[in-house]
């Protein structure tokens, strides 16, 4: 942990990975305006990222996706296999959540859009450095719209016929790090459709206490804080296939 000399702050230390020189340029400059953040390489493909990491570590890699030689979901891959302390924050023009997916899987921390305020990238930064999931608001709309039409599979893994959904291949993969039972994935597919507790309870035929008691179990078993992240986490471990 790097502190500063004045005021003993933590510094973040930062690298950015995209192929445009003029917006690592003045993304560098906004971000080396915050006392906590602090830039400390610049990187235009995929490949120099893993070769500046072998020699320096930061703690969050900015990610661009459209890079030459390697793109960014082959290198957040690489990178995360090899450096799995490093946090990866996906900065990219793409809104479309088969991008999101796709970079989740691959094991990134965020997912933002270029055109979001400094403040936000900032606040960002320090949410995903803190240990959350940070998906751009316009991405998350997207993203939990199709969450809303995947399937669970129920607790040996195979699937239920009843379950099944006729109108989307998005399914729920059962692997072995999976902690939830049936019930509770049953449970997280109707938060990820933003049902209240209520909600749930009347479409399932449970009290409202018992949707408690299995939300707080979620989110424990998943070690997230709010419904949001564990949707965003079912996709990142792979439990969600498109």
């Amino acid at each position: 942990m790097d502190l500063k000399a004045t005021g003993g702050k933590r510094t973040i230390k930062l690298l950015i990975a995209d192929d445009h020189q003029l917006f690592r340029e003045g993304l560098k400059r906004i971000l080396n305006m915050e006392e906590d953040l602090e830039v400390i390489g610049e990187c235009g493909d995929g490949i120099q990222v893993l070769e500046f990491c072998n020699h320096i570590q930061p703690e969050v890699v900015l990610m661009d996706i459209n890079m030459p030689v390697e793109n960014g979901v082959v290198a957040t891959e690489r990178l995360r296999d090899l450096f799995p302390q490093i946090k990866v924050i996906i900065l990219s023009l793409h809104d479309d959540e088969s991008y999101v997916f796709e970079t989740l899987r691959k094991g990134a921390n965020g997912y933002l859009l270029k055109d979001m305020e400094a403040e936000s990238l900032v606040n960002a930064i320090r949410s995903v450095v803190a240990g959350h999931a940070y998906i751009h608001p316009k991405v998350t709309g997207k993203l939990i719209n199709q969450l809303r039409r995947m399937t669970y599979l129920d607790e040996m893994g195979s699937v239920s016929g009843a379950a099944a959904s006729r109108e989307t291949g998005v399914k729920f993969v059962a692997g072995d790090n999976n902690p939830l039972t049936r019930r509770e994935a049953e449970v997280l597919r109707l938060m990820a459709e933003g049902k209240s507790n209520k909600m749930i309870g009347e479409f399932l035929f449970i009290s409202e206490k018992t949707v408690k008691n299995h939300v707080s179990s979620i989110l424990q078993k998943m070690e997230v804080d709010d419904r949001t992240q564990a949707v965003i986490n079912s996709i990142k471990y792979g439990w969600v296939t498109l």
